[in-house]
């Protein structure tokens, strides 16, 4: 929340900083109307550091250009038919914008690009309150014309025109919404909630790639729950990911919440805070997080009342691993995360049944295989899944957990378990067998696989004549 005088303090550190300073006096000393804009003005009067440096200015490119050269190293004008031009000033990378006041046409989100002549018109088009103030330099003037400060201490969001024309004019506004609800954890006012839910359809016209843009970018928050939450009760996310709002019409089996939409929230939530805990450096981790948000979606297609009035889930691991690659391929998501999400989907029941009873080290070697370079996050999703407020259960659960990572480890130190593979290769069972390459090689292949999971380390003695066994009762 808002600290006006830590505010004002780090608006004045910004408008000092040496990269700032030196943009501010070139275009100055030409005569042009220059502010830091959006981003690092919000961040700045919110206490935060910022290492963005946006500018608007009066400036056209080719003048903007012009006066950035004699102080950057490089330059690149990619965006200059939309009047941006990028540098590098004093090794940081600065975008300067020319002031825009641009058109719709409501069929695409691709707007008719028109110069403005403004700064105050300029910030009026832009999406949010809190993102459309500015700071003039070197003059160090606060530019508020749609109550973006009075937002920034109320932690609201509120578009700085009528929400319907704003969403009406770029539906990804909509989605940015609840990225910020959740970026700056900031309530959603409600006229821009209202209009939100009228307009959900419009997106529409939206890409699948910017639409994925923005969910990986909520997720990348530190509580991505509040934002899913708007999405949700709004509707919008019906349009690009509905199979999580399916999830509240199922009563959650355990009995742990309200229905399997809250405990998923509720994995979310500590899935992100054991990927911190674990690995407090790293950088969010989308998969994880994708895994833990989708993990029961294939409980609504597979639910069944049993007699008695219980409900089952069979198999929903197996249909969920499904839905979430089919709707993560409509998503343009790449085929890595794809795959690293369906699989954890798929793996993410496999640990209950050791809670249940011991496994073999056969058993642990198979979980280890199957979860392959996902284990780490297979480890962290199915401790997260643990959602329970028996505290009896959920500390048996955990110490359950921690003993499967400790015999992984035991196993990895003695059987290098994370290469696990025959003592014979392909060519190697050619030679022994006299086969030519084709299915019997691989069938071979399997069963040595089979036998060093089930057994461990043989040898390659002992398991040539184990090979020949087999090969001799196929017959």
């Amino acid at each position: 929340m808002l600290n006006m005088a830590e505010g004002l303090a780090r608006l004045e550190e910004l408008a000092a900083h040496p990269v700032v300073s030196a943009v501010a006096r070139a275009f100055a000393d030409a005569g042009r109307d220059l502010a830091i804009v959006g981003g690092p003005v919000r961040d700045a009067l919110l206490g935060r550091i910022t290492h963005d440096f946006d500018f608007t200015t009066d400036a056209r490119p080719d003048e903007i250009l012009a006066l950035v050269k004699p102080i950057s190293s490089v330059q690149w004008d990619v965006g200059r038919a939309f009047g941006t031009i990028g540098a590098r000033v004093k090794g940081e990378q600065v975008e300067i914008t020319t002031f825009r006041a641009d058109s719709y046409d409501g069929v695409t989100r691709k707007p008719t690009v028109e110069f403005g002549d403004t700064l105050e018109a300029d910030l009026s088009r832009r999406d949010f309150t809190v993102n459309a103030m500015a700071l003039r330099v070197p003059a160090r003037t606060l530019v508020d014309p749609t109550g973006g400060v009075e937002d920034l201490l109320a932690g609201r969001l509120r578009t700085p025109i009528d929400p319907a024309v704003s969403f009406g004019d770029d539906p990804l506004r909509m989605l940015r919404a609840a990225r910020f609800s959740s970026q700056l954890d900031f309530a959603v006012d409600p006229a821009t909630l209202d209009a939100i839910a009228e307009l959900r359809a419009s997106l529409a016209i939206v890409s699948p790639e910017r639409v994925q843009a923005e969910l990986v970018r909520l997720l990348q928050t530190d509580d991505p729950v509040r934002g899913i939450r708007v999405l949700v009760e709004t509707g919008l996310i019906e349009e690009f990911l509905p199979e999580v709002p399916a999830l509240r019409l199922e009563v959650d089996e355990h009995h742990h919440h309200k229905d399997v939409y809250e405990h998923s929230l509720t994995v979310l939530r500590q899935a992100i805070a054991l990927e911190k805990k674990r690995h407090p450096d790293a950088a969010p981790d989308v998969p994880l997080r994708l895994a833990a948000l989708l993990h029961d979606i294939g409980k609504p297609a597979t639910r069944r009342l049993e007699t008695g009035g219980g409900v089952t889930f069979h198999h929903h691991d197996i249909k969920g691993a499904r839905m979430a690659r089919k709707r993560l391929q409509a998503l343009r998501f790449d085929a890595a995360t794809t795959t690293v999400v369906s699989r954890l989907v798929e793996l993410h029941l496999r640990f209950f049944g050791y809670a249940e009873g011991a496994w073999t080290d056969a058993a642990v070697r198979r979980y280890v295989r199957d979860a392959g370079d996902e284990l780490e996050r297979l480890h962290i999703l199915t401790r997260a899944d643990v959602t329970t407020r028996n505290k009896r259960k959920a500390q048996r659960l955990a110490s359950a957990y921690d003993d499967i990572e400790a015999r992984i480890a035991s196993l990895r130190e003695q059987e290098q378990i994370d290469a696990i593979r025959p003592e014979l290769d392909g060519n190697r069972i050619q030679e022994i067998l006299g086969l030519r390459p084709g299915r019997e090689v691989g069938e071979a292949y399997r069963f040595l696989l089979d036998l060093r999971l089930d057994e461990g380390v043989l040898g390659e003695d002992e398991a040539e004549e184990r090979l020949r066994a087999w090969w001799a009762a196929r017959g």
